[in-house]
């Protein structure tokens, strides 16, 4: 991984913090709560996957939506595809840090992956490819489609280019029939872009302090 890696700020020694867009990675509250509520069940995954099962996301950032998966899903439904689009991978080291303060999902196999620089690797039944890259050039040229999407770039407010129409009208190209999307956020503009893109937009209960949040899907 030679591209430009993220540069981390630590708020109270245990919440990572992007200094390139001055947000944090995850909840204040519980970024593995947060993973859970709004990405696995936003997606209703527990009750849709299936062995063949494709999942995208946008951001993977600490690695901990991944893990959340594999934690929720088990061993029991056979090969699950991940594919995550990351601009600014985080360091191994700081990757640690940031999962060191969930340890009962097992982060281990994920930072021998990241120490070893791989793009490609396994988590149980979970297939990883990590596309590095500027998603807006990246996503484009992906030849593959997703049952399940998690949109989990910075806010929308200090990361705009993530949100971009454009970029959700390429979510929802890459979208199988009756494939899904979940969001932490519930900005107009964005639901109004994934809309546009051909999901059925709704907001439902946000996480912690966040009243609402968006999922959708396409018909």
């Amino acid at each position: 991984m030679d591209n430009q890696q993220a540069v981390i700020d630590w708020r109270d020694g245990t919440i990572p913090v992007s200094v390139q867009f001055d947000d944090p990675y995850y909840s204040m509250q519980s970024g593995l709560n947060e993973a859970r509520h709004v990405f696995v069940l936003g997606n209703n995954l527990p009750s849709r996957a299936q062995a063949g099962f494709r999942i995208a996301e946008l951001g993977f950032g600490t690695g901990l939506n991944l893990l959340a998966t594999h934690q929720a899903l088990g061993d029991v439904i056979g090969p699950i595809h991940y594919t995550s689009f990351e601009a600014y991978p985080m360091a191994p080291h700081d990757m640690a840090q940031a999962l060191a303060a969930f340890p009962e999902i097992a982060p281990e196999p994920l930072l021998d992956a990241m120490v070893q620089g791989k793009t490609q690797f396994q988590i149980g039944p979970v297939h990883v490819t990590l596309i590095i890259g500027d998603a807006r050039e990246t996503l484009p040229r992906w030849n593959g489609a997703a049952d399940a999407w998690y949109l989990d770039g910075f806010s929308p407010a200090k990361n705009p280019e993530l949100w971009s129409d454009p970029l959700m009208a390429e979510v929802g190209r890459h979208t199988a029939p009756g494939g899904t999307f979940a969001t932490y956020t519930a900005a107009g503009q964005v639901r109004r872009a994934l809309s546009a893109a051909g999901f059925e937009v709704t907001r439902q209960p946000g996480f912690g302090r966040k009243r609402h949040m968006s999922i959708g899907q396409k018909p």
